[in-house]
């Protein structure tokens, strides 16, 4: 399974239509699974449609038509969405939600549950990326109760770096209001100790941008749903994508980041029968 999640940058700056025929080609590349994308239209979405994807937008989007979506080469199956909207101040990021939704791929994977969780953006705004990483946490912990799966896939553009509270709260590092799960970062997995950005100064988008000053950060996630033993699938590879301009046009001002996942070498909570 190969997932891909990025923000792409809203189409009113920066050329968006030369950004986006960039993406259209690095998403045929790619060739995703599952797609996770933010900051799109309505228009990026009846693209999506058009090339055969289903979607699911999220459940807020701006007045000026902005938003996140999750897209998928199959078929969605049972989805439940929320806005998070966790405190007044969550007002103003209107476009904030979640996203969870079930796909089904052959044996010997089978359904898998993605999740596209869009907090908060604000840099002050940690608290109610504290609480909107909650609500996710308990909508995939209730979903899992009633309809469990084997595997779980969280991911999106976070607008928080591994050390925030509400990363540590995902990735199993503390708890947050007697709460408790682990997901476990697919870069970190694949590439421990390199603190790959994906938002930076080193992209001139970002100089240009509504946060000139912004130094490198890693804000956009691939992250694995854990069992007791450990995460449920193997990260084969992580990497950013689209880091560099194509043709002088970069895509974004965010990097986007595309994992493949396979079947661990044996299931985790048993030891490997060896002859």
């Amino acid at each position: 399974m190969r997932l891909m999640t990025m923000n792409v940058l809203a189409p009113q700056y920066a050329d968006g239509a030369s950004r986006r025929a960039v993406l259209a080609r690095e998403i045929r590349h790619q060739d995703p699974d599952v797609l996770a994308l933010q900051e799109v239209t309505r228009e990026d979405v009846a693209a999506l449609v058009d090339d055969g994807w289903h979607v699911v937008p999220h459940p807020r989007w701006s007045s000026d038509g902005v938003g996140a979506v999750l897209a998928a080469r199959r078929p969605f199956g049972y989805t439940v969405t929320d806005t998070l909207q966790v405190t007044e101040r969550t007002e103003r990021t209107s476009w904030c939600g979640v996203v969870a939704a079930e796909v089904r791929f052959p044996e010997p994977l089978g359904t898998v549950r993605v999740v596209h969780h869009k907090p908060s953006w604000p840099y002050d705004h940690e608290y109610e990326r504290e609480l909107q990483a909650l609500v996710t946490a308990r909508l995939v912990e209730s979903v899992a109760a009633e309809r469990p799966v084997r595997h779980t896939v969280l991911l999106g553009d976070f607008d928080a770096t591994p050390e925030a509270a509400s990363l540590r709260f995902l990735q199993g590092l503390q708890s947050l209001d007697g709460m408790s799960v682990c997901f476990q970062d697919a870069w970190s997995a694949v590439h421990p100790g390199e603190p790959g950005p994906t938002f930076s100064p080193a992209n001139p988008l970002v100089r240009r941008g509504d946060m000139p000053e912004a130094s490198d950060r890693r804000i956009d996630y691939i992250l694995l749903g854990c069992g007791p033993h450990g995460p449920t699938l193997h990260v084969s590879s992580c990497r950013r994508v689209l880091v560099r301009p194509v043709n002088g046009v970069y895509a974004s001002d965010h990097y986007g980041l595309a994992a493949d996942l396979t079947l661990p070498g044996h299931p985790p909570g048993r030891w490997e029968e060896r002859t």
